[in-house]
């Protein structure tokens, strides 16, 4: 297993790169989206978290990730001794009418079919996705954590209605409203991802890149009067059916899998390494259960992480893992130093399971 390191794209320079060679990294899952974009609530450093408006402007929808910005990101991360493991989320601005099943689908498809060749000719092989309308919302942010550390939790159900021009709560259209999104079932949200599915799998293999399907985050069966696609373990099985191609995977997400009512966490690990369908894991930790939960540092919350690592080693799991987010701490580099208290414990801990069977 690989210990890897997150970072939002206005980290992706060479002193985040340093840091994470620092903590003992060798691999980074990056973004490519800018979720703080004209951003009201969301703090650059932080993860994104926003209010019922959204993190922000999505970017620009004619601009698609180019080839040469992605084989200088390789260039330069490998010059610190890291691999791009992974690239996270696509721009709402890029498939919003993919995912809402409007007019312009059938260009978006083609287009992210496109982005899809240029990260497998960068030798970047997997893209994390997040299948999703209302995206990651209904999150709130407080000193939740141990010693009043700040972290993001969930307090109750949140059924405010999406406004039209918000997708995966970034907004893609000049202003918000009137009006709210089109209403949508849950069969029709996995119809959508089926065509997605079939349409982009074939490219995403023929180059060498997985798509990789994140647990809705908070996983309930609605937000914001929007339906959800993974909000119970067994769900990610119905994903996984799907399709057989080596390409659908999953980005496993420990803490939005913990956060699910009917989960027992090591038994969906063990089932989903041992398909070999895991391809990277989002490492947090998290007390509770939604509507209600708070994350964590990694050492304390509900999730056995020792257990967890158990598991994936014994499942013969090469892949990487990484923080996600962390509980930020008190210093002049809360974000820093949360993730270096993650790194650390995440490094140690895969040292010391690796050894036991040595």
């Amino acid at each position: 297993m690989k210990l890897g390191l997150g970072l939002y794209r206005h980290q992706l320079d060479d002193d985040h790169f340093r840091f994470a060679a620092q903590a003992g990294c060798t691999a980074l899952v990056i973004h490519m989206v800018d979720y703080f974009n004209q951003a009201k609530g969301n703090k650059a450093g932080d993860q994104p978290t926003g209010d019922l408006h959204g993190w922000g402007r999505a970017g620009d929808p004619t601009q698609l990730w180019e080839q040469g910005f992605l084989e200088d990101v390789v260039r330069r991360a490998k010059k610190h001794g890291l691999e791009i493991a992974a690239i996270e989320n696509f721009d709402p601005a890029h498939w919003h009418d993919v995912l809402l099943d409007g007019p312009r689908k059938a260009e978006q498809l083609e287009n992210i079919k496109t982005m899809v060749r240029r990260v497998g000719a960068a030798g970047i092989p997997c893209i994390g996705y997040n299948f999703s309308l209302a995206g990651v919302a209904g999150r709130t942010r407080g000193t939740y954590a141990r010693g009043s550390a700040e972290a993001v939790g969930m307090e109750g159900p949140v059924d405010d209605p999406v406004p039209a021009g918000l997708v995966w709560n970034m907004q893609v259209a000049d202003t918000l409203g009137p009006g709210t999104m089109p209403p949508c079932t849950h069969e029709q949200l996995w119809a959508r991802l089926n065509d997605f599915l079939t349409a982009v799998l074939p490219v995403a293999e023929a180059s060498g890149v997985a798509l990789a399907a994140h647990p809705d985050d908070p996983p309930m069966p609605t937000i914001r009067g929007t339906p959800r696609l993974v909000y119970q373990p067994q769900l990610y099985q119905k994903l996984i059916d799907l399709s057989p191609s080596p390409s659908n995977r999953l980005e496993y997400c420990l803490g939005s899998l913990a956060e699910m009512t009917e989960c027992d966490l090591y038994a969906c690990t063990e089932s989903y390494a041992q398909q070999d369908r895991i391809a990277y894991v989002h490492f947090r930790n998290v007390r509770g259960k939604v509507p209600t939960y708070k994350e964590t540092f990694v050492d304390e919350g509900d999730i056995d992480m020792p257990r967890i690592v158990r598991i994936l080693r014994d499942q013969g799991f090469k892949g990487v893992l990484i923080p996600d987010h962390a509980p930020q701490m008190a210093c002049g580099a809360p974000w820093h130093a949360g993730m270096a208290f993650a790194l650390g414990y995440m490094r140690a801990l895969l040292q010391t399971i690796t050894e036991e069977n040595s």
